[in-house]
């Protein structure tokens, strides 16, 4: 009986967390379709690695302008909004027949995250049972980060073995946004003090004075571990297509997947080991993985991919889930999301501009060349974050 209370209990979370998942499947679905996108528009690689940062701007720009709106309209009207601007995206890409659309599309997905970003996530957690905060964390973290796996997969099946490569994927998240969209509506609304938009002002990236301290670790941690997703996401399917031969998109879209697979593994591990402990540790897997990827592109070997996928996903999810953790327990409940969303600029920062200087460096030395300074920058931070964490550990555990 109370096995059965507890589960009921968790529903609406876990809802919540579902409808957060079809949501960020989308931002990665164009992932897999980047060559077929090349093979059909006749544009170069700096072009994939910018359409790629056009969702980062956006979702940069909606966290700045109104990250905070939630906490005063509400997280349902506003999660309302993130779907429309998903489902205008994926129409962005069903009519695609030039560049323009490609961007106009990533930018419609990237104001979608950025509306979803830290008020779904604080959402989750708010509709979580009171003692949950912890496993709640997970479940939306697991969200964000399985929904983000689960857009190249989908799309990387349906690419290779079902028809209009370009078409269906975006027709099948149309239709799991339709089914979101009636979830959301039959969930509560967990703001009580609701404001009019018009109190919605543009936000400068400020913390409370008590989050600060807990903050630093959590956004250095962030940085290092979206920047590897971000060029692992954007240019891998390429490297993998011209440097390894693979052709197959299911393949190229799993291997990406993995890695985002592999960050929710990585979030379950941190109530075993603690916000202390799992950022550093984080860092640590996260450099493991920079140098298997620099392996994989040095002795061009898919095995190695894969590896770097999964370490490397493993040690972003440590490290990412640690961060929000701490940044969440640390913020004022009617700061909330406009902390967490803070925190997503830092992350989002490390997504896009990394990815546009491997695209820049692309042409005049290669993918791998390319790659390997990428790689060289990041480790040098994420030796600096370590060495950083392990001098001035987060403050608040697990």
């Amino acid at each position: 009986m109370n096995g059965d209370r507890d589960r009921r209990g968790w529903l609406p979370s876990c809802l919540a967390g579902a409808v957060f998942a079809v949501c960020m499947a989308g931002t990665t679905l164009p992932t897999p379709l980047y060559g077929l996108y090349q093979d059909a528009f006749g544009f170069s690689e700096l072009m994939v690695t910018v359409v790629y940062a056009v969702y980062a701007f956006g979702v940069i720009g909606v966290l700045l302008l109104a990250g905070n709106a939630s906490d005063a309209v509400g997280r349902r009207p506003v999660l309302l909004w993130g779907l429309g601007c998903a489902a205008l995206s994926a129409i962005c890409f069903l009519c695609a027949t030039s560049l323009g659309w490609l961007y106009a599309g990533r930018l419609l997905s990237g104001l979608s995250a950025g509306l979803f970003t830290g008020a779904a996530t604080a959402y989750v957690m708010e509709l979580a049972p009171g003692k949950g905060s912890s496993r709640a964390s997970l479940v939306a973290t697991a969200a964000n980060m399985g929904g983000l796996g689960c857009g190249p997969l989908l799309a990387g099946i349906l690419a290779q073995y079902a028809p209009w490569p370009l078409y269906l994927p975006f027709a099948v998240h149309l239709a799991l946004l339709a089914g979101s969209a009636v979830v959301l509506l039959g969930l509560r609304e967990t703001v009580r003090e609701r404001r009019p938009l018009k109190t919605v002002r543009p936000q400068r990236p400020a913390l409370p004075p008590e989050v600060r301290a807990v903050f630093r670790p959590a956004a250095l941690a962030s940085f290092v571990g979206f920047a590897l997703f971000g060029v692992f996401t954007s240019v891998s399917p390429t490297f993998l297509a011209e440097s390894l031969d693979v052709g197959d998109h299911a393949v190229s879209g799993l291997v990406v997947a993995l890695a985002f697979f592999a960050s929710i593994a990585g979030q379950s591990a941190v109530g075993r080991f603690g916000v202390r402990r799992s950022l550093p540790l984080g860092c640590v897997c996260l450099l493991a993985g920079l140098a298997l990827l620099a392996g994989a592109l040095w002795w061009k070997l898919l095995w190695l991919v894969v590896l770097s996928a999964v370490v490397g996903g493993t040690g972003q999810g440590l490290a990412f889930r640690g961060a929000l953790s701490a940044v969440a327990a640390a913020s004022p409940a009617d700061r909330r999301a406009a902390v967490i969303s803070t925190l997503f600029v830092v992350a989002y920062v490390g997504i896009s501009l990394p990815v546009i200087g491997v695209g820049v460096l692309s042409d005049p030395m290669g993918l791998e060349g390319a790659g390997l300074v990428f790689i060289a920058c990041m480790a040098a931070l994420v030796t600096s974050a370590a060495v950083y964490l392990l001098r001035r550990p987060a403050s608040t555990d697990t």
